[in-house]
C-alpha cells in the first residue's frame, strides 16, 4: 500500500500578528506541489494554543474549502475546560468539513491520573459526539500521554478511530501498536522522523512530522520509495541525513520552519506566537546549511524542490 506524509500545519501570520489566510492558501499550494497526501491543521505546528476559539474554527474551514477535497484534512477538537466542552468544539470542527477530529490525549487525564480515567473520560466524549469519526494525538503539549497498546485496543473497539499521530519515538512501542492497529480502518503515522523507515516497514500508513515544514519533498520520496528493493542504499542514506539534521530543526520552532521556508523562497513572515525570540544569527546559520544540504538531497534523489512548481 502506498504510503502517505501528511504535514502537521503551520500558520503563517501578518505584520499585525494575525492569520495571514492568503499566505494558508500558497503554503497548501507548496505543500500539494511536493506531493502530500493530507493536512493536519489546527496542530501544535499551528500554534494552536496561541490562537482563539474562532481562530482555530477559521483556520480550519479556510484550509478545508480551499483544499476542496483534493486530499483529506483532520484537525484538533478536544479543546475546552469539561468533556461537554470538548464534545461541543468537536462538533465545530467537524463541521467544518474535516475527514477526522483529532483528540489530544493529554487532554483526557491529568500527568498522574490513571489510565482509567482516560478511558472514562474517552468513553464519555465518544458518547456525546454520535458518529464523529475520531483520531487520537499524543501530542507534547499540555504534557505527552503515550498511548499504551492495550488502550489504543480498547479504544478501537469502539470503532470511531481512524487516524493516530504517534509521538511514542520509540520502534518497539510503534511495533506493539501497529500489531494491535492491524486489520482496522485506523491510519498511523509516526511524527517522529528519525523512525520514519523503520515504521513504515512495519506497516504504518505514513508519517507526519515537523519536518515536512522544512522539506516536504524528501518525506514524500521516502514514503514512495520506502519499500522500493531498487532504493534501499538511497533510502537508507536519506534516513540517516534526516536523522542527523533532525535536532537543529526542532531549536525555536515554528519559527526555525518559517525562516527555512523563507531561505527556500516561500514568502512567509518569521512571526510566530508560540515562539517570541529572534532568532539567533548561530541558529540562522545551522538552517542556511541544512538548506544547503536539502538542495544535495534533491540532486542525489533526482527531486524537483516544490518551491519552484509553484506559479511566480
Amino acid at each position: 500500500m502506498q504510503k502517505k506524509f501528511v504535514p502537521v500545519m503551520i500558520t503563517p501570520f501578518n505584520l499585525k500578528a494575525q492569520i495571514d489566510l492568503e499566505m494558508v492558501e500558497h503554503l497548501i499550494d507548496f505543500y500539494l506541489a511536493a506531493g502530500v497526501k493530507g493536512f493536519f491543521a489546527n496542530c501544535l505546528s499551528s500554534e494552536m494554543y496561541s490562537i482563539s476559539e474562532d481562530e482555530r474554527l477559521a483556520l480550519t474551514s479556510h484550509v478545508v474549502r480551499y483544499v476542496n477535497g483534493r486530499v483529506p484534512v483532520v484537525a484538533t477538537g478536544s479543546f475546552g475546560l469539561t468533556i461537554k466542552d470538548k464534545a461541543l468544539f468537536t462538533q465545530k470542527i467537524y463541521d467544518t468539513g474535516v475527514d477526522s477530529v483529532i483528540m489530544i490525549t493529554g487532554h483526557f487525564a491529568n500527568i498522574d491520573e490513571p489510565d482509567s480515567t482516560l478511558l472514562q473520560r474517552f468513553e464519555e466524549l465518544f458518547s456525546l459526539t454520535g458518529n464523529i469519526p475520531l483520531g487520537l494525538y499524543e501530542c507534547p503539549a499540555p504534557y505527552k500521554r503515550i498511548i499504551t497498546p492495550e488502550i489504543l485496543k480498547t479504544l478501537l473497539a469502539t470503532n470511531r478511530l481512524i487516524y493516530h499521530k504517534d509521538t511514542s519515538c520509540n520502534v518497539e512501542q510503534v511495533r506493539a501498536k501497529l500489531a494491535v492497529t492491524a486489520g482496522s480502518r485506523l491510519e498511523f503515522y509516526d511524527a517522529h522522523t528519525p523512525n520514519a523507515v523503520a515504521s513504515m516497514q512495519m506497516g504504518a500508513a505514513g508519517m507526519s512530522s515537523i519536518s515536512g515544514n522544512f522539506y516536504p519533498e524528501i518525506l514524500v520520496w521516502l514514503c514512495n520509495h520506502v519499500n522500493d528493493e531498487s532504493r534501499q542504499d538511497d533510502v537508507r542514506w536519506i534516513q540517516s541525513e534526516l536523522q542527523r539534521v533532525d535536532p537543529l530543526i526542532h531549536v525555536a520552532y515554528p519559527l526555525s520552519a518559517k525562516y527555512f521556508l523563507q531561505q527556500r523562497g516561500i514568502p512567509v513572515r518569521t512571526i510566530s506566537r508560540a515562539h517570541a525570540l529572534e532568532l539567533t544569527p548561530e541558529q540562522k546559520q545551522i538552517l542556511q546549511q541544512i538548506h544547503n544540504d536539502f538542495k544535495g538531497w534533491c540532486e542525489r534523489l533526482q527531486i524537483q524542490p516544490a518551491a519552484t512548481l509553484l506559479p511566480a
